[in-house]
């Protein structure tokens, strides 16, 4: 009997795996990854410096305990070099293995965005664990009181939680953004603003509405010289400009990508008994009449779930249900379920309050809304929300 294929050990793999075993205990499970294969939580790259975790400990389970609890061969520190689609036939730097099916959870690469400058390789991006190893060191290779200063490239998502979170870990940090807001790409302008004020009430200097261009070795550090004639000199810099799916293993025999690997409702891919989610995948969304990619736990776990029923043979379609983001930014806690992007220049974010609580509608061209934030988030607030998406505006008003 040949293996199931799982390409990928992070969140998306693993749990594509966990999921499948559930429901069937002995088809051959096969994983390939090229880190140690450990597990561990992604989302908590970003929050874990205040907190005082190491990367090893972030690691919550070995591979060895990954491969006892999914009765899986894993193949650690491996290399897949191609995809044999025809023969159903995957070539490693550990061998060949046929397949019986295959799922590409490859995620998806830090984007580099060019710099100028004798230091610019200096210019860190955390996206894994390995990474987020190495920028540990990095920080704690910072001997002195003064030398604690770390500029962050890029305020969405993932840029702001690095920034409290190093915040909050006593760092001197400065945030870099071409967008006049933080999380101007998914929150609502009056949210974004609140973000702001909290963020430099932290002591984050944000620098708006320019980029950065250069980075140099200078006497006291690393110079970063920014677009609009400032500059700023640190210690560090961190990249978190964003991510692009990985999509050169599916490119090779032909499989189609768009922004990420083209999946249909089941999370099949245009090559027959091959499907991909997570990251690097580019799902189909009936509601939309569109597709796009999802870089969210939620989507990965609804994909997962539906994935692995198909793969044990009950065809299952992927439930897009809405779920809310939550921004891990202890200075300004929110949750965030933003409108698909194609309605953003057709529609309006509206605002109430009640309190300390901001919660911002977004309405599309006929009145119907299609997402929301609200800060500080609360879980019976967002529930509340998400039961309003698709509905008509009838009251911009809080739940006593």
């Amino acid at each position: 009997m040949k293996p199931i294929i799982i390409i990928g050990a992070g969140m998306a793999g693993y749990t594509v795996a966990r999921e499948f075993r559930k429901l069937d205990k002995a088809h051959p499970l096969v994983i390939v990854t090229t880190d140690d294969g450990s597990f561990y939580s992604k989302p908590m790259l970003s929050n874990a410096l205040a907190q005082g975790k190491t990367a090893q400990q972030l690691a919550s389970q070995s591979v060895m305990q990954m491969a006892t609890q999914l009765g899986a061969t894993i193949h650690a520190a491996t290399r897949v070099l191609t995809i044999d689609t025809a023969n159903k036939t995957v070539t490693t730097t550990a061998g060949l293995h046929a397949f019986d099916q295959l799922v590409l959870a490859v995620g998806a690469n830090p984007i580099r965005i060019p710099m100028a400058g004798n230091a610019a390789d200096q210019v860190l991006s955390v996206n894994h664990l390995d990474h987020y190893h190495d920028f540990r060191t990095r920080l704690a290779q910072q001997v002195g009181e003064n030398k604690r200063r770390v500029a962050i490239l890029g305020a969405g998502l993932i840029g702001c939680e690095f920034a409290d979170d190093l915040a909050g870990a006593g760092y001197t940090v400065t945030l870099i953004d071409p967008n006049r807001l933080p999380l101007a790409a998914i929150a609502s302008p009056a949210l974004s603003q609140r973000l702001a004020d909290a963020l430099r009430a932290r002591g984050i200097a944000l620098k708006l509405g320019t980029t950065a261009q250069s980075v140099n070795r200078v006497p006291d550090g690393l110079q970063v010289q920014l677009a609009d004639a400032g500059s700023i000199t640190v210690d560090i810099v961190l990249s978190a400009v964003g991510l692009r799916p990985d999509l050169a293993l599916a490119q090779a025999p032909g499989i189609a990508t768009q922004r990420g690997i083209v999946v249909d409702a089941y999370g099949q891919t245009s090559a027959p008994d091959i499907y991909a989610l997570g990251d690097c995948a580019e799902y189909t969304i009936a509601a939309e009449d569109a597709s796009r990619t999802m870089p969210y736990i939620a989507p990965l776990m609804a994909a997962a779930r539906a994935i692995a029923r198909s793969l044990s043979g009950s065809a299952t379609p992927i439930a897009h249900a809405p779920a809310p983001v939550i921004v891990k930014t202890p200075s300004f806690p929110l949750a965030l379920l933003p409108p698909p992007p194609h309605m953003l220049s057709h529609g309006q974010w509206r605002e109430s309050t009640q309190g300390d609580t901001l919660v911002s509608r977004f309405f599309d061209a006929n009145g119907i809304m299609q997402g929301f934030g609200v800060a500080p988030q609360q879980a019976a607030l967002r529930q509340q929300l998400v039961g309003e998406l698709g509905k008509p505006e009838v009251a911009n008003t809080l739940v006593e």
